[in-house]
């Protein structure tokens, strides 16, 4: 079993992209711009922004925040969305999820510029990346595809078997995994609360990519000796080992699953690294106008 470590993964893109970056200003261009809206005191979403803005400094961009109490209209919200919008200087931006009730996310999301749409969520960007166009691919989808790349995994022809069919990852990730492409050209399942038997067809799977938000979902008679398990969830759980009460569990049994695979990622410092550092690719081509002219 081979732990796919993707702090170590995302520190060395992160310095990658720190290069191009004095690359670019050496060359007398600007450091690129990431924009982020929060909106309310969520403690995960609070830290999120905070983790994106240090990895924003790692890689020598310039990074805005700007905040508004949960009381905030969608009206103003629309207004400030229209306003980074129109920003020459900002080159992406997101606007941090979930938001407040009274306000309508996908209408948030298909207000912002697809051209400065770095978490990748606009239909636009995912149309594009449905049928293989350029795009800003949303950041964690594009974060396990660079974990399977780096670490060599073949893809080609695997059965994968995807839980979890959100927008966010479930959906796009599953696209991704069928694409011609490295990685790419498995042969892909996509499972969720409706599927009957997901016993079996995790039994069956070259690759699992949990991403159901349900913490040890997938045991140790659910996985084939020599799987590949991606772990996306990342639910806190009660826990009287931490300062903060809480600790972050994923979808996998890790403890029980683990001896079984070729490769696992754990939770934390698997995939959550990789979402970060994938926005910080998407704010870079933003910048470079190597996707949208």
């Amino acid at each position: 079993m081979e732990l796919i470590d993707g702090k170590k993964i995302a520190d060395a893109i992160k310095q990658e992209i720190a290069v191009e970056v004095e690359q670019m200003v050496a060359s007398g261009g600007k450091k690129p711009h990431l924009a982020a809206v929060l909106v309310g005191h969520d403690g995960g979403s609070e830290t999120y922004v905070s983790h994106k803005v240090k990895a924003c400094d790692q890689c020598g961009f310039n990074s805005t925040v700007v905040r508004f109490e949960d009381t905030v209209t969608e009206d103003e919200l629309l207004a400030t969305i229209d306003r980074l919008n129109n920003d020459a200087d900002i080159d992406g931006f997101i606007v941090q999820l979930p938001l407040p009730k009274h306000i309508d996310e996908q209408k948030i999301i298909e207000a912002i510029d697809y051209r400065k749409d770095v978490d990748g969520f606009h239909p636009v960007n995912v149309g594009r990346m449905s049928i293989g166009l350029p795009c800003f691919v949303s950041a964690t989808p594009q974060g396990i595809m660079e974990l399977l790349k780096r670490y060599n995994i073949n893809t080609k022809g695997a059965d994968c078997v995807v839980l979890g069919r959100s927008n966010i990852v479930g959906k796009p990730v599953a696209s991704l995994m069928m694409q011609k492409a490295v990685p790419g050209d498995a042969t892909v399942t996509v499972c969720h609360s409706r599927t009957k038997d997901i016993k079996e067809y995790c039994r069956r799977a070259d690759i699992i990519i949990a991403a159901l938000g349900s913490p040890g979902f997938v045991t140790e008679d659910m996985v084939k000796d020599g799987a590949v398990i991606i772990d996306v969830g990342t639910t806190r759980v009660p826990s009287t080992e931490t300062k903060s009460g809480f600790r972050l569990k994923g979808d996998v049994d890790f403890e029980h699953v683990a001896s079984k695979c070729s490769y696992i990622t754990p939770v934390p410092g698997g995939v959550g690294p990789m979402t970060i550092v994938s926005l910080m690719k998407n704010t870079l081509l933003a910048a470079q106008h190597k996707i949208y002219k």
